[in-house]
């Protein structure tokens, strides 16, 4: 299996709150019932190419790039990213590209995960408003560095272990990408986004969107990410719609303890989905996320049908 094109979209420019430009498409039939996508760090839209191609057949689907990645703004300046900006980001998204009224199911991949439980705790009254049901695919709530599996150190050192890697993230985060290095580099976004078993070229493209993300975004929000998801983890009792839960068993950034959590602690469960690999759950595992997706967009249309 590789990479799928994307199928022919149409192009938004979502201004955020702060005039940030945001880069927006969408997918598939223009009445279709919308599914929106938010991507994880480092990535941008074609990391859902398995899911467009395959969902836009059906629904409306919607994906945008967080500022500092893809082909939206990269504002400079540490006070341009935080939770409320990733937040408010989703919601600008849904303002410019939902009809009055229409409500979707909105997945989240890592990051993007984590900008739908900040916008629920944010915008509490548009989650009823916007939201059909989410998806939180290999994501956290809180205590980002805890299992986060850079090195093995003793139980006894941990606090040190959870210092160390926090420094490792956002330095390497911000680190442009040398020639020289680019070897070492490929091996170690590997062993943190991609499992053992993972086809090699999921590791290829992975990389490549790693390189390709400006280093003051994933600087930014690596920063934003290890400074703000301590022991305190963002709430879920906004996030009142149904929601399906999926977590990789060799996840080694966001291992599968963070989404065993959410599934426990989210008031509307869904589903809690395990699947096989590492922390790119949507391009080592394609067929049973879409198929999952599918399946939650069918559930929360149903009951509308019956009602119209």
């Amino acid at each position: 299996m590789t990479l799928p094109q994307l199928p022919p979209g149409r192009t938004f420019e979502v201004r955020a709150v702060d005039g940030v430009r945001l880069h927006a498409q969408t997918f598939g039939p223009e009445d279709g019932y919308p599914i929106v996508f938010a991507h994880g760090i480092t990535c941008a839209i074609e990391v859902w190419a398995h899911q467009i191609a395959d969902l836009a057949g059906d629904y409306r689907v919607i994906a945008y790039d967080h500022r500092g990645h893809g082909r939206s703004e990269t504002p400079r300046g540490r006070n341009r990213y935080s939770l409320n900006h990733l937040a408010a980001d989703l919601d600008a998204v849904l303002d410019a590209t939902l009809r009055p009224g229409e409500r979707a199911v909105i997945a989240g991949h890592s990051m993007g995960g984590i900008a739908i439980t900040s916008w629920a705790q944010r915008y509490p009254s548009r989650v009823q408003t916007c939201a059909d049901g989410v998806a939180l695919i290999n994501t956290s709530t809180g205590d980002l560095l805890r299992d986060v599996q850079l090195a093995q150190v003793p139980t006894r050192l941990s606090t040190t272990r959870i210092r160390t890697a926090g420094t490792i993230l956002k330095t390497f985060g911000s680190t442009p990408v040398p020639k020289l290095a680019d070897a070492a580099n490929r091996r170690f976004v590997a062993h943190l986004a991609v499992g053992r078993d993972a086809d090699p070229w999921v590791a290829d493209f992975v990389y490549r969107l790693f390189a390709t993300t400006p280093p003051t975004g994933r600087g930014a929000w690596a920063r934003v990410l290890v400074d703000n998801l301590g022991p305190k983890h963002i709430p879920l009792h906004n996030l009142t719609v149904p929601t399906l839960v999926i977590g990789s068993t060799q996840d080694r950034l966001l291992p599968i303890n963070a989404s065993r959590r959410i599934a426990d602690t989210v008031p509307n469960l869904a589903a809690f989905v395990e699947l096989r690999g590492g922390h790119c759950g949507i391009l080592e595992r394609p067929d049973e996320v879409t198929a999952q997706l599918r399946k939650l967009a069918e559930a929360v249309i149903s009951p509308q049908r019956l009602n119209s």
